[in-house]
């Protein structure tokens, strides 16, 4: 049974007295560090020495190395990009750990693929904030907080689910609810989200635009009725608040007849075949595999792909529809 944890499953008593670390200062390692300041914890920064380390120092924070954060930390919060995470674990990290000592991932991709292999003597554990960065500092002060995936992975001190739960409350992750799932699970879901479901989204939105172009409708209103004026967006927070069903009976009778009853046109087996063959690449490993070479290559393909999508005469015109929207021009 899936368990959801709320801000009364957690204790924050528990953290009294271990020392915290943050590895990492960017886009999410610097909200949640300010989420934590915030809820009276005192965390140490760890970073290299560049602009992040600067902005955590003029921030308040105390900034040294990783090597001199992990050995002085109990509880060790890694919020390195994936790709980046495992060179500097072994590097800077590993030889640091202490019995007892906790590693917490907010992605469970290097240790579901094998990148990191934590030693046997210290709990694992994942707080998987479902938003950006920015959505985790924003939800914390205003009191609405974010929703998250939690994990443990490896408990050899007996406490891996308080400790977890309790910095989870500390940063603002139970107001809304965090839902407890595994390490490969919430890795697998992930890059499924980013791999499958919004290529194909992706995809969908410029097949539409460029007909419609092609059909003749001006580009700017075509833009503005497929995603520029919110409606979309809009729509797609309401249905998270209230479901998909409730959210439709908002909208027109005429409205409501067009989408459910053209919905089965596009119930293409091809597009479920194509997300099948794509979840598969990522459940053994393979999309882990040609990410790891891509990284090492200096993202070659990456560039390329960036600069082919870049000179689209679509994203010419979604710029000239958003000055033209934003000056009147």
């Amino acid at each position: 049974m899936t368990v959801l944890y709320r801000d009364g499953d957690a204790d924050l008593s528990v953290l009294a007295e271990r020392r915290i670390a943050m590895i990492g200062y960017g886009n999410l390692g610097r909200p949640i560090a300010l989420n934590l300041r915030d809820s009276g914890f005192r965390v140490l920064i760890g970073n290299v020495a560049d602009e992040y380390a600067s902005a955590a120092s003029a921030t308040g924070f105390e900034v040294v190395s990783v090597p001199e954060a992990a050995r002085r930390a109990e509880i060790l919060l890694l919020m390195l990009p994936d790709e980046v995470m495992a060179e500097v674990y072994v590097a800077a990290v590993s030889p640091t750990l202490k019995p007892g000592d906790t590693l917490v991932f907010t992605s469970g991709y290097n240790i579901s693929f094998g990148f990191i292999e934590p030693p046997p003597f210290v709990d694992t554990v994942l707080i998987a904030p479902r938003t950006i960065g920015a959505g985790v500092r924003d939800g914390y002060q205003n009191g609405h907080g974010f929703l998250s995936f939690v994990a443990v992975e490896q408990d050899v001190t007996g406490r891996a689910w308080p400790t977890t739960l309790a910095l989870a409350k500390a940063i603002g992750a139970l107001r809304l609810g965090a839902l407890e799932l595994t390490f490969k699970q919430e890795a697998e879901l992930d890059l499924f989200m980013q791999a499958g479901f919004l290529p194909a989204l992706h995809n969908l939105l410029l097949t539409t635009a460029n007909l419609l172009i092609d059909e003749g409708y001006p580009p700017e209103a075509a833009l503005l009725d497929l995603y520029l004026s919110g409606e979309v967006s809009y729509t797609l927070n309401k249905a998270a608040e209230s479901g998909f069903m409730d959210t439709l009976r908002m909208h027109t009778l005429m409205g409501q007849y067009g989408m459910l009853s053209r919905a089965e046109r596009f119930a293409e087996p091809k597009l479920r075949r194509q997300m099948e063959i794509t979840l598969n690449e990522i459940r053994d490993g393979k999309f882990a595999s040609e990410w790891t070479a891509e990284y090492a290559s200096g993202y070659p393909r990456l560039d390329a792909l960036r600069r082919k999508r870049d000179t689209l005469a679509l994203w010419v015109l979604e710029q000239q529809a958003i000055r033209m929207m934003r000056d009147g021009k």
